[in-house]
This record gives structure tokens, C-alpha cells and sequence, in this order.
């Protein structure tokens, strides 16, 4: 299996609370040894989220930037949305709620 359909349901007191985030994960052949490919389908503001196309940039999130082959696709969407609700993105505006990429 190397392509799944993620979802991060928003973290509490934060604009994202109540809204349900789908993923695109692409494991490449390198998988588990090189990190995923993610994208997110559901709009999102976040400085890590490239906002024209919703790729997660590798070069911006630790899990990725520090990626082992230890790490799994639940520590990597685990990760995420540990991000969604750190201080300097838990106020972030948002899209519509419903709106893609």
C-alpha cells in the first residue's frame, strides 16, 4: 500500500475545532526509509502548507525535516495536528470550512 486518504479531526480551542482535514499520503519506494509525500485536500492556513497546491513542505515540519524510519504515519498526522494547535497557529485565519485544493 503506498497511497492512503488521511483525516485530522481539528484540535480544541483553536480555529480549527469542529472541522475534519483530509490527507493525501504518497509512500514512496524508499518508504519507511525517506518520509511520505502529504497533501492536504481540505483547505487549510498553516506556514508549513504550501497554499497554492496543499502540500505539506518537507523543509517545514520537524517530523519530516527529522524523519527516521521509526517514524509511521500516525506520528506524522499525530505531528500535524500538534502543529494546528501550537500558539502561533491555534489563531491562524482560516478558509471556508468545506473548501479545497
Amino acid at each position: 500500500m503506498t497511497h492512503w486518504n488521511g483525516t485530522i479531526i481539528g484540535p480544541g480551542q483553536t480555529v480549527h475545532e469542529n472541522r475534519i482535514y483530509s490527507l493525501r499520503i504518497d509512500c514512496g519506494e524508499t518508504y519507511p526509509d525517506d518520509p511520505p509525500t502529504v497533501r492536504f485536500i481540505s483547505r487549510v492556513n498553516l506556514p508549513f502548507v504550501n497554499q497554492s497546491n496543499g502540500v505539506v513542505e518537507r523543509s517545514k515540519l520537524n517530523v519530516l525535516v527529522n524523519w527516521t524510519r521509526s517514524e509511521s504515519i500516525e506520528t506524522l498526522l499525530v505531528s500535524i495536528r500538534r502543529e494546528m494547535a501550537s500558539f502561533n497557529n491555534r489563531k491562524l485565519p482560516q478558509p471556508p470550512e468545506g473548501s479545497t485544493f
